[in-house]
């Protein structure tokens, strides 16, 4: 359990960051005085912050502010904008300034019980990951880092495939919010213009027959610094994209766009439970960006080039190799666009 020392310097930590959310310079002041400490004590929040990775900038005689207004997360403001059905399968939601990683959060608490989500969304994480070991990066303020977590009672049909089907659940939220053209790229990617939005990392536990313990964790960029697009492109060999390069000035808060990822991933739970992904691989074949192109799968040393052929109800992926069909498995291969 937390001490009361600890739960009262998060609290101004948080409280701090409301104050300096809109971007404008504050004085160490007028600061003291809104949280009732000294501005001693001011100076001590800046630099635990600092040492978290946000950037507070310090002038004298102007005092301290953000680089750019931030649209915190909050845990109220994130269950409202949810629908009353929605809010009703919650178990448990946390919204934290700083995390490890809400995957490992999630899956270490468990809360989550048959038929009701568990929910961790942070600013910041410490040990971000995504998949096969990489690490995800978001800096303070430039998106959303989120994991669901859900127990099946038991294993639903073709369970491999639910990343996938989390995928579909993702492109429908970021449709809800005016975001038309985005695709998926399997297996775990959402991509717009050939460049990565997001990403998917699901982990489960659970006995063969009995309940299954699912944690999916989804991070989305919503607006990003160029400096950290180009450390991201060479960490990864990708492109990135972001929510507001999408939908410029018609973006949506980051609790609107967190609520409405997971009222999707909910609702697309409580369906898979029963039918697997079934129901969803019509929609995820029309989101496919990878479909009749020339592709590269790369698994340990071997690499293999052919054409894409979509998806099997597992959630395999097909590749027509000099006119044979070859199956490639998540979690085993990676994918590349042939050159």
């Amino acid at each position: 359990m937390p001490s009361t020392t600890n739960t009262r310097t998060e609290a101004r930590r948080q409280r701090l960051l409301s104050l300096l959310a809109d971007g404008e310079f504050h004085s160490g002041e007028h600061l003291a005085k809104r949280l009732r400490i000294s501005r001693g004590g001011i100076w001590k929040l800046v630099r635990t912050l600092r040492a978290m990775g946000i950037d507070i900038e310090s002038v004298p005689r102007q005092g301290y502010r953000l680089p750019r207004a931030v649209d915190l997360l909050g845990k109220d403001e994130l269950i409202a904008a949810m629908s009353p059905a929605t809010q009703a399968l919650l178990a448990q939601v946390d919204v934290m300034l700083t995390v490890d990683s809400t995957n490992r959060y999630v899956y270490q608490s468990a809360a989550a019980t048959d038929g009701r989500a568990q929910i961790c969304i942070a600013e910041l994480q410490n040990a971000g990951r995504g998949r096969r070991g990489r690490s995800w990066v978001a800096p303070f303020g430039s998106g959303i880092c989120m994991s669901v977590g859900w127990q099946f009672q038991e294993s639903p049909p073709t369970f491999s495939a639910l990343s996938l089907a989390v995928g579909v659940a993702a492109v429908r939220a970021l449709r809800r919010c005016g975001a038309t053209d985005v695709g998926l790229k399997w297996p775990n990617d959402l991509v717009w213009q050939n460049r990565k939005l997001g990403g998917i990392l699901i982990e489960m536990r659970g006995e063969s027959a009995g309940p299954a313990h699912v944690v999916i964790g989804i991070g989305l960029n919503m607006l990003m610094p160029s400096a950290v697009r180009l450390a991201l492109a060479e960490q990864q060999a990708a492109l990135i994209a972001d929510v507001h390069e999408i939908l410029h000035e018609r973006t949506p808060q980051r609790n609107v766009l967190a609520a409405a990822v997971a009222e999707e991933i909910v609702a697309m739970l409580q369906i898979f439970a029963a039918n697997g992904f079934e129901p969803f691989i019509d929609e995820w074949r029309k989101l496919d960006t990878l479909a009749h192109a020339q592709v590269k799968v790369i698994s340990g040393t071997d690499t293999t080039v052919g054409t894409a052929c979509g998806v099997e109800l597992d959630g395999a992926l097909l590749v027509d190799v000099g006119g044979q069909l070859r199956r490639f498995v998540s979690g085993e291969v990676s994918l590349r666009a042939a050159r």
